[in-house]
């Protein structure tokens, strides 16, 4: 039963991927990408990792689609045409697409050919072994990437002064 639904809830994943991707206006495309992450909180929780899709649902699905929706009112972005968004859709592209596409179908069937009838493996992560990684291992790549979103505010705030 729980194959069933991890495989239900991939494959809504990769399906709102695609359309958040392909989608023209911002507004449904931010709708497909809650979705997105919702699907993806729901394999952390099938899998046990409860911390790790809590922390999913409220910082990426809550706060930073939130932020999202801010830059989208912030850049005034318009109804986009379609002619506009052909616009950037050239060969190189969607050959770059199919490309991609074509190694990711390639690695799925192989892990998935590979795993001789294997259960998914469900062990319970706690929230104080994910500090102790974090803050431990790891502690110079989180405080890297603090500093990454911190200029994307900057630059954020930024673009969107209006000059007087």
């Amino acid at each position: 039963m729980k194959e069933i639904i991890f495989y239900s809830l991939g494959f809504i994943a990769t399906v709102t991927a695609a359309r958040a991707i392909t989608h023209i206006k911002p507004m449904h495309m931010l709708f497909y990408f809650i979705s997105f992450l919702l699907s993806i909180s729901g394999i952390y929780f099938l899998i046990g990792s409860y911390f790790i899709g809590a922390l999913e649902i409220i910082i990426y699905a809550g706060a930073i689609t939130v932020l999202f929706v801010f830059v989208i009112m912030m850049l005034n972005i318009g109804n986009v045409t379609n002619k506009q968004e052909k616009n950037w859709l050239n060969l190189l592209i969607i050959c770059i697409s199919i490309i991609i596409s074509i190694l990711l179908l390639c690695i799925i069937i192989y892990s998935v050919s590979n795993t001789h009838d294997k259960l998914i493996n469900i062990s319970i992560i706690d929230s104080k072994s994910i500090g102790i990684s974090l803050f431990g291992h790891y502690m110079i790549i989180v405080e890297l990437i603090s500093m990454l979103l911190l200029a994307s505010l900057i630059v954020a705030l930024h673009i969107g002064r209006i000059e007087k």
